[in-house]
């Protein structure tokens, strides 16, 4: 059963609409995503590039600049190794466009999600060093990869990390002793002594700071980097960050900038998908475009989504574009299936009784683990790992809920895993088959969480009848945007709504549309996208119904109406 708790955040907003030029109950929603004091509020409403931070505050930036300068000059062989995600195929564009813009040897390696698994390994530095490379350096990974720099190391290379996962760290009498690999620099502002003000940046977002940097030490206009801003919000929106301070900033630009991109890729990945170009949001990015970008290193292998940023010509564009989209169909169709199989287990077996669920597919492709745990969150609002056979072990991912840190819980686990890491919110591991049962014993062992923790917490912005909705308002509400993780659509709640009409739609019938009527006469269409026959049956048996509802606009042949869209239901 959800629990409906309304936010109540106090502060003057009368003052706040006035001095803003905004409504009320604007300046309200504002307060409740903790936007507080004026220059904060300012640089929500109104921050731009300007107000980005210096990438120079980074620990060891200067080490690295000073390397890659030498490097360069120098005509060095260097190599950028990313990762296999959204956020290590921008990452890695991004270093390659920053580097070869100023005139650096430069090239790439991607690892293979199944032959090479996660991040920096043995295969990718043997590669390098027969390539005769001179320099490696990691994106969206490394801070993890200790034994494979000290390998590397040895062999001679210089190696600069640059990344944002959580440092790795080791439990000794309830004190964190962290490990930092050898690097030469290591660039990761999550670590303790880094003073850079904002800790949150996507892997992109960090090679993105380090580009920055460097072509203003070497005397360069970074502004001629600008255009790479849009893959730093592709990699923010797709890596699920924060959408708050900087991340912010870089997602909002870099959506006004991808709609008129001149990347012939993504140009055509945004045409080939059906976006609309001037509706372009950070909902196409998370659902639309990036799960494209995503399928290649999960299907097939990251170096065509890397492929499709750097191609040059329309026609090859296209046809790149046209593949990605192909395999992101084929990949949901596996999706479906598996979650099916893994919903089976969760309700049929004794999984049912545990907190935290660990759901063995052995037969399941190996990258769809991530999203498969992130359904089975969502459905039973436990924290839930997904394992799949591999090779030689089982490869799996977790996805959580906010009460459980993913990461510091797996580290109690460390010695029954071969390999893991991660956020708070998510993680990735490789396990001994045996272990599996072991390892499901000892999470649910050790986990704290309460029933009231477990229980989904829908919190309600403000309760407001569907009768103080206008277009003015919904624009308004817009000003907030890009919304998703760390800024949320805003949530409104109203009880008491009489169901006057009601039918299921869409190709799935899985989207419900409405006529409501409130007590106050004044009536709205309403759209429910989810499990429509639960809906309908629920409506059905009631006189009314309580909602949580997002208001908007509804565009349709050029006609506009009012609607809500709603959420949850009781």
């Amino acid at each position: 059963m959800e629990r409906w708790v309304l936010l109540r955040k106090g502060a003057d907003f009368e003052a706040i609409g006035k001095k803003y030029q905004i409504s009320p109950r604007l300046a309200c929603l504002i307060r409740n995503r903790d936007v507080i004091g004026e220059e904060a509020i300012e640089r929500y409403l109104n921050g731009t590039i300007s107000d980005l931070y210096d990438g120079m505050l980074m620990k060891d930036a200067d080490k690295a600049i000073d390397i890659l300068k030498e490097k360069i000059a120098e005509e060095k062989k260097i190599r950028v190794i990313g990762d296999y995600d959204i956020d290590g195929v921008n990452a890695t564009y991004i270093l390659l466009e920053g580097l070869e813009r100023l005139g650096a040897y430069v090239d790439s390696d991607i690892p293979d999600r199944i032959g090479d698994g996660y991040g920096l390994n043995r295969h990718l530095i043997d590669r390098a060093y027969d390539a005769g490379i001179d320099t490696i350096i990691t994106c969206d990974n490394g801070i993890a990869a200790a034994n494979e720099i000290a390998y590397g190391k040895e062999l001679g290379m210089t190696i600069i990390v640059t990344d944002h996962h959580e440092i790795p760290f080791d439990e000794i009498d309830g004190e964190k002793i962290y490990r930092l690999p050898p690097a030469d620099a290591v660039i990761d502002p999550k670590q303790k002594d880094c003073v850079y003000p904002f800790k949150g940046l996507c892997g992109a977002a960090v090679a993105y700071k380090l580009m920055e940097a460097l072509w203003e030490s070497m005397g360069k206009d970074s502004t001629d980097l600008d255009d790479l801003i849009e893959n730093v919000a592709i990699a923010t929106v797709g890596d699920v960050m924060d959408l708050e301070d900087e991340n912010r900033i870089f997602v909002k630009e870099g959506l006004q900038m991808l709609k008129r991109t001149k990347n012939p890729g993504l140009k055509a990945l945004i045409e080939c998908t059906g976006i609309d170009k001037e509706s372009l949001n950070s909902y196409h990015i998370g659902f639309v475009l990036g799960p494209c970008i995503n399928a290649s290193g999960r299907l097939d292998t990251a170096k065509r989504a890397l492929k499709l940023l750097r191609v040059r010509t329309q026609k090859e564009a296209d046809i790149l574009a046209g593949d990605l989209k192909a395999l992101n169909d084929s990949r949901k169709d596996m999706t479906e299936e598996a979650v099916k199989l893994a919903k089976e287990q969760v309700e049929t077996t004794d999984l049912s009784d545990d907190r935290v669920l660990v759901i063995y597919l052995p037969d399941c492709h190996e990258s769809l683990a991530g999203i498969i745990a992130g359904r089975i969150r969502e459905k039973y609002h436990r924290p839930a790992f997904v394992l799949t056979g591999g090779e030689t072990s089982a490869k799996g991912s977790g996805r959580s809920i906010e009460s459980y840190s993913m990461y510091e819980e797996l580290v109690k686990c460390a010695d029954l895993m071969i390999q893991f890491g991660g956020h708070p919110m998510a993680a990735g591991l490789s396990i001994e088959e045996k272990n599996i049962e072991e390892f499901r014993r000892r999470l649910n062992v050790n986990c704290t969480l309460t029933d009231e923790e477990l229980r989904p917490k829908i919190v309600i912005d403000v309760p407001m009848p569907v009768s103080y909705i206008t277009k003015e308002l919904v624009e308004q509400i817009s000003l907030l945007e890009p919304f998703g993780k760390g800024n949320t659509k805003p949530v409104f709640a109203q009880k008491n709504l009489r169901v006057l009409d009601h039918s299921i739609i869409g190709k799935n019938k899985n989207v419900v549309k409405l006529k409501l009527l409130d007590s106050q006469g004044i009536s709205v269409e309403g759209i429910y996208f989810g499990e429509a026959e639960d809906f309908v049956n629920f409506i059905r048996e009631k006189d009314s119904i309580s909602v949580t509802y997002y208001p908007e606009i509804n565009r349709f042949r050029g006609r506009e109406s009012l609607q809500i869209i709603i959420q949850n239901y009781c």
